[in-house]
């Protein structure tokens, strides 16, 4: 059997927060400078090459790259030789709370949806958890803004509406975000399953790399209609006009009930910070 210790589960959840609240992944600035290059709305040109400027800022200044910080996301994938004498789910918060204490990240995590306490350190962390063989520990973080996902929604349609349902139901939600999601977007888009796995898949959808395509081609035929169709609506760079309201469309799906077609959209803002980190347990010595 094999572990990972405490102390680098904890240092290393810190320091993927703090690293992704100040810089963006390379391939996601690429995509910003093709989309600056081929905007021709003057506004929405300017306002891809302010982003492009801030991204630099926060990367030579080491401060965040949005006010917003975010709630922690965070998906484990544990290899089924791993074995933890502690308790993990408290170790990736106590990482949390490092990163946003020490990395001077603005904390946004009430108590309870009513009394709107701030739990003063963004913990407690939203936490999914998948099994996988081998001995590795492999964790993907987003801090995720609370703009974009409150223009997120979620519709159980009938069977009959199909794709041109799920089609009029994303650019719907896309109208109705507007500026607010803060485009331009990565937009995650679940299929099936059922009430709360389809909300699950969206949200999964968003971590996936920037630059993938799904491996059913189903999928991956409604990703190329959904960013075409999404584009053509000249919402634009921060709602104010243009060719590029969304960076890509990333769809994933799941087997349902013959009477259910759910549908769950997961918009992500143009600071679409995430990383991905794998740990390799360390052999337990069982000598004693």
């Amino acid at each position: 059997m094999y572990t990972v210790e405490r102390n680098e589960i904890i240092n290393t959840i810190k320091d993927m927060f703090i690293d992704s609240a100040y810089n963006l992944n390379n391939k996601l600035v690429n995509k910003f400078e093709r989309a600056e290059k081929l905007e021709t709305n003057k506004l929405g040109k300017s306002i891809l090459r302010k982003i492009i400027e801030n991204q630099v800022i926060a990367k030579t200044e080491n401060i965040p790259l949005c006010q917003d910080t975010g709630v922690a996301v965070i998906f484990l994938e544990i290899g089924r030789q791993l074995i933890f004498s502690y308790d993990l789910e408290k170790a990736i918060n106590t990482g949390v709370r490092k990163a946003y204490m020490d990395g001077y990240l603005r904390k946004s995590i009430v108590q309870h949806p009513l009394n709107r306490i701030n739990t003063l350190d963004n913990t407690p962390a939203i936490i999914h958890y998948n099994y996988i063989p081998g001995k590795n520990l492999n964790i993907h973080i987003a801090p995720k803004g609370g703009g974009s996902e409150n223009m997120s929604r979620l519709k159980m349609l009938s069977p009959s509406e199909g794709e041109e349902g799920i089609i009029n139901f994303v650019l719907e939600t896309i109208k109705l975000a507007g500026g607010k999601a803060c485009p331009p977007l990565i937009v995650g888009v679940g299929i099936g399953g059922n009430f709360e796995k389809v909300a699950l898949l969206a949200k999964q959808a968003i971590f996936r790399k920037i630059n993938d395509s799904s491996k059913s081609l189903i999928d991956r035929n409604l990703e190329e209609k959904l960013l075409k169709k999404i584009n053509q609506l000249d919402i634009g760079p921060m709602g104010l006009g243009g060719l590029t309201t969304a960076l890509a469309v990333k769809v994933n799906s799941y087997p349902c009930h013959i009477a259910s077609l759910p549908v769950a959209v997961n918009l992500q803002c143009h600071s679409a910070r995430k990383k991905e980190v794998t740990l390799v347990g360390k052999k337990i010595n069982n000598s004693n």
